[in-house]
């Protein structure tokens, strides 16, 4: 038996989405949409399903789909990448896999900022290489230079940033890059990039990939997601992006992971992002009127909502909502007792995490949203009458 694997937790998402199947609960927990997906991409789909390959694809994925994603960055963000430095993935989170178990050696060290995505700790772990936290603080969440030098030290191979910001909603401005690129460049540091949120802005924001930042082109390892783009989660097609060098290693990782992804699924993203563009700015406003509808409602309802500039999630504030239950004891109190699934936020860091805030997923329709919100209501006046 291996002992990672014994003392490994369920995903605090699998644990919260089975809760709320168990007990017919909206679920508000896990990151996925409910709308938002176009019509076209389906439709690029099924004729890739009935009309192309359904055998294996190349590993590194159809050249179509390598193109496009090389040609999508070069577009919208300046990035000056071409097919060879793509490799496609089941999923933004195997190329997460993959790009650390490129990057890391037993004995290594790689610095995670938290809150942060509950996969990135176990991924380094079986890479051999031990998590060096950094705490972000509420309700900023600003990277702070001097927090992440104190975590460097000379086994420190590499940094996993992840903007825009999953649980917290921020989109990291040009210092705090600048910070992560500063440092990364100092201590001859792999920036290991999980930018999937990179199209979900709001508010008229733009977003800079790390790598265009001075001399981070060949040390970062950017992961990007076909399901965030285009609100289709349960496709699971990501991928790498980065310098020939580091995406040829990531890719010899891919090999022994999951190999290939569905071909037909792989057609219809390249389809999406080559024909796609007009898709984001009206994906981007739903989104926003969703996040604004949630937030006004949450707050009339009493609750204490932190600000949320990408990403589809918002973070509440227990204690300032006047609510005395950690993040557990009032999760388990709104899926069991009111009928509403969030995510605690404890499971996001290791090292005093913090327990007086749920994070909630906004991509609802509005009957979701208002089902949910009466939920978190009475969940709210449960945890007040004891």
């Amino acid at each position: 038996m291996n002992p990672l694997y014994e003392t490994m937790a369920t995903s605090v998402f699998e644990r919260m989405s089975l809760a709320a199947a168990r007990h017919g609960a909206v679920n508000l927990g896990q990151g996925f949409p409910d709308f938002g997906w176009p019509p076209e991409i389906l439709d690029a789909a099924a004729r890739a399903l009935t009309d192309g390959s359904n055998q294996y694809a190349p590993s590194r994925g159809l050249p179509a789909l390598r193109e496009a994603v090389a040609a999508h960055y070069a577009r919208h963000h300046g990035l000056d990448l071409d097919a060879s430095g793509i490799c496609v993935t089941s999923g933004a989170t195997e190329a997460l896999a993959a790009a650390l178990l490129a990057t890391l050696s037993p004995g290594d060290e790689a610095i995670v900022m938290t809150p942060a995505y509950d996969a990135y700790a176990p991924l380094i772990r079986r890479a051999g290489a031990t998590v060096r936290e950094v705490a972000l603080q509420p309700p900023h969440w600003r990277i702070e230079r001097a927090a992440i030098e104190a975590a460097i030290t000379p086994r420190t191979r590499a940094i996993v940033l992840n903007n825009p910001h999953n649980p917290t909603g921020r989109l990291f401005d040009a210092d705090e890059l600048a910070t992560v690129a500063d440092l990364a460049i100092a201590h001859d540091l792999v920036v290991v990039a999980d930018e999937v949120w990179e199209h979900l802005l709001m508010d008229g924001q733009s977003f800079v990939p790390i790598a265009t930042f001075p001399g981070m082109a060949a040390r970062t390892i950017k992961c990007g997601s076909a399901g965030k783009i285009f609100s289709l989660t349960g496709w699971k097609i990501g991928w790498i992006a980065a310098a020939p060098p580091l995406a040829d290693l990531a890719a010899r990782a891919h090999q022994f992971l999951t190999f290939a992804s569905a071909p037909n699924l792989q057609a219809a993203v390249a389809y999406g992002l080559d024909e796609g563009d007009a898709w984001l700015a009206p994906m981007r406003s739903r989104f926003a009127r969703a996040r604004d509808r949630m937030s006004a409602m949450l707050t009339e309802a009493g609750f204490a909502v932190l600000p949320s500039a990408a990403t589809y999630l918002l973070v509440v504030d227990l204690a300032a909502s006047g609510i005395a239950l950690d993040d557990e004891a009032f999760a388990a109190l709104a899926v069991e007792r009111a009928g509403v699934a969030v995510v605690p936020m404890s499971p996001f860091a290791e090292v005093d995490p913090p327990r007086h805030l749920v994070r909630l997923c906004f991509a609802k329709r509005d009957e979701t949203i208002d089902a949910g919100v009466a939920a978190l209501a009475r969940a709210k006046a449960l945890a007040a009458s004891g």
